[in-house]
């Protein structure tokens, strides 16, 4: 082949040269390392997967306290404790109380519990809790007392059509709430 002006270069591909074996492996290993900070970053950014189990007290319509630790049940908004809605012959109603009420009903007396996985904004634990073969989360949004937020469409298009809890009523939707009757400091 030397006859048309190639000749062996001892490299790899496009011209790159070989190095040895050493080199290859503080690169595999520098390649590893990166892989690894980048699976530890995500797995803070996500939360490990954990399952708290024990007596759990309502907050509100949407966060509880189990085992001494504040968490919010994922996938739904419940009205907030001071909200509140209006019925049909346009009378007030303490919905924000009565969420806070059906989560206490669906908690009982017995053991709670809770697979725990990221963080919302404001560093509680997301959950979705079970008690017995009740899924809470899931019964909350289909009774009415709290609406879809990423999860349960099907359990809140059920409530809907059926007109249970605040379908029942006329309501502002809690994330909107929370915007007009922020208070300062909030």
């Amino acid at each position: 082949m030397a006859q048309f002006g190639f000749r062996r270069s001892g490299g790899g591909p496009f011209g790159w040269r070989r190095v040895g074996r050493p080199v290859d492996l503080v690169v595999a290993l520098g390649i590893l390392g990166l892989l690894a900070i980048a699976g530890a970053v995500l797995i803070h950014r996500l939360g490990p997967a954990r399952t708290l189990v024990g007596q759990a007290f309502a907050i509100d319509g949407d966060s509880l306290r189990i085992n001494g630790e504040e968490l919010r049940l994922e996938g739904l908004d419940a009205p907030e404790l001071r909200q509140s809605c209006t019925d049909a012959g346009g009378g007030p109603v303490a919905c924000g109380r009565a969420a806070r009420r059906a989560l206490v009903v669906l908690l009982g007396r017995g053991g709670v519990a809770c697979e725990v996985g990221r963080s919302d904004r404001y560093g509680r634990g997301l959950a979705r809790c079970r008690r017995g073969e009740t899924d809470i989360n899931a019964t909350l949004v289909r009774e009415g007392h709290a609406l879809s937020y990423g999860g349960y469409r099907a359990e809140e298009a059920q409530a809907r059509a059926a007109g249970r809890g605040l379908w029942a009523l006329r309501f502002e939707r809690p994330e909107a709430w929370r915007r007009a009757n922020s208070r300062s400091g909030d």
